[in-house]
């Protein structure tokens, strides 16, 4: 019931979500239009709503994802199907959603490794539609990538919204920026209130391999 439940749930969201991220998908953050300003709000108040405790660092790892998608943690296949099937052997609850679009262009999924423990998706067809989600994959410059966050931390910032421990995520960012690096992880507090396990899967791919398998449930 819990997995009915949740498809539901989660194709209402691809419908509405995930069909406006592939018409956001060719737009540009340079051009600040309110269209995108409103893209961006949405998917920060998406954030907020469904994972209060994030703080700003789990806001920013959001859109990250959008645009550098999973390679930071595929350099090692090997190594990172060791550590999924060490997740998956975790004792405890993967909560959260069966999937959810990233940042406002919906360029990746998050999809939950439930699927795998539940039977629902194969762990042969899992971790391949993960790896190939790299494939392809031109991920900004570091240039870029500052500009484009600029514009979303702007409508952070116009929003009016403050975090838990704030000044102290911003100046933890602003030092890896400055190292040219971009990669953030989730804080303790958003890890210890969401059990949410996932792997980030590229929307082509998760159209293809894995959402056909969830529909049939």
């Amino acid at each position: 019931m819990r997995l009915f439940v949740y498809s539901i749930l989660c194709g209402v969201m691809l419908t509405t979500w995930g069909c406006s991220a592939r018409q956001r998908n060719n737009s540009d953050p340079d051009t600040a239009t309110p269209s995108i300003h409103d893209s961006i709000s949405e998917a920060i108040d998406y954030q907020l709503t469904h994972y209060p405790a994030s703080q700003y660092r789990d806001v920013y790892k959001n859109f990250m994802q959008d645009f550098f998608g999973p390679g930071h943690i595929l350099a090692d296949t090997a190594a990172s199907a060791k550590y999924l099937r060490e997740e998956l052997a975790e004792e405890g609850p993967f909560d959260g959603p069966l999937y959810e679009p990233t940042g406002f262009r919906g360029n990746f999924y998050r999809v939950n490794l439930s699927l795998i423990r539940d039977g629902v998706v194969p762990y042969d067809v899992f971790f391949p539609s993960f790896v190939e989600s790299v494939q392809g994959i031109v991920p900004p410059s570091g240039e870029e990538w500052m500009h484009t966050w600029s514009v979303i931390d702007s409508v952070i910032t116009a929003k009016g919204i403050t975090f838990h421990d704030e000044e102290a995520d911003r100046s933890a960012l602003g030092q890896q920026f400055a190292e040219g690096n971009f990669i953030a992880h989730h804080s303790k507090r958003y890890n210890d209130s969401v059990h949410f396990h996932y792997r980030i899967i590229s929307r082509a791919r998760f159209e293809a391999d894995i959402l056909p398998l969830i529909e049939k449930k």
